[in-house]
């Protein structure tokens, strides 16, 4: 069973970096996912999937899983690039 920790991006609907401080670790499926013919529910004997555990950084989430004895693999984010731009820069004429 192999966890991954990682710091989840922002989703397109969201403008600020609100929920992108927390560091997640889920366990990666073994199993794939199996569609059910008559209701085309999707489902899964794989419990573990379903676990996501939130922590406020990674070294907690590392501990953790290393208290428990969990073999995870960690992916850092990407570094974001900002760009500060004024509303001017929107006119500005650059010919």
């Amino acid at each position: 069973m192999t966890a991954r920790i990682y710091c989840p991006t922002k989703n397109a609907m969201q403008s600020g970096m609100k929920n992108t401080r927390k560091w997640v670790l889920e366990y990666i499926a073994e199993k794939g996912k199996n569609l059910d013919p008559l209701m085309g529910w999707t489902g899964s004997s794989d419990m573990d999937g379903q676990i996501s555990l939130k922590f406020s950084s990674k070294d907690d989430a590392v501990t953790y899983a290393k208290r428990n004895g969990i073999v995870y693999e960690v992916t850092e984010p990407k570094a974001r690039k900002v760009r500060i731009k004024s509303y001017a820069d929107v006119f500005a004429y650059r010919g």
